[in-house]
């Protein structure tokens, strides 16, 4: 037994890592400040077509991007705007650095950078060429899910990157 707590005591802590990861990806590529950044967060539910909140990635990365001194932007197609405050920042409590959107392009309009954390569909169909051109200059795209055609983002002018991904265009696995 002690074997087996210990293993999904190491389970969570690699997923709690994972997530301080993306953050810290995020603030790494902005030139290591997001101070004063917007940064668009694209998706709050632990998966797509819920409005479950309960152990979504998006509380954390929300929460190390605001510690860092990011304006978060958060846009969910499902999600209460005053439960991703609450689940922020706590119950009750403001931050006034956090606000949520009612579409993906009003979060992302100003935006240095946008983060996909949750795999709507909704993003994948988004017009992303009206989204760069309505972001700040360089438009960093991360793609915490993997749903995105980085090659074609790129094209459009994005600094793109998903996760477990190289700086290349293919998924890390099957590269020799």
């Amino acid at each position: 037994l002690p074997e087996v707590g210990a293993y999904w005591e190491s389970v969570v802590w690699i997923n709690d890592w994972q997530k301080r990861r993306f953050a810290a990806r995020i603030v790494r590529s902005l030139f290591n400040t997001v101070a004063d950044k917007r940064i668009a967060v694209l998706g709050f539910a632990f998966k797509k077509d819920t409005n479950d909140t309960r152990e979504s990635a998006a509380i954390s990365v929300c929460r190390d991007l605001l510690a860092e001194q990011a304006r978060v932007v958060v846009y969910d197609p499902k999600v209460p705007a005053a439960e991703i405050v609450a689940d922020v920042v706590g119950k009750g409590r403001e931050e006034p650095r956090l606000t949520v959107a009612n579409s993906a392009y009003e979060a992302a309009k100003g935006a240095h950078a946008i983060a996909i954390v949750t795999e709507w569909d909704e993003f994948k169909r988004l017009d992303y060429r009206r989204i760069f051109a309505a972001m700040r200059q360089p438009a960093f795209i991360f793609d915490g899910r993997n749903i995105l055609d980085l090659a074609q983002l790129r094209e459009i002018g994005f600094r793109a990157s998903g996760i477990g991904r190289s700086s290349g265009r293919e998924p890390m696995e099957g590269r020799s």
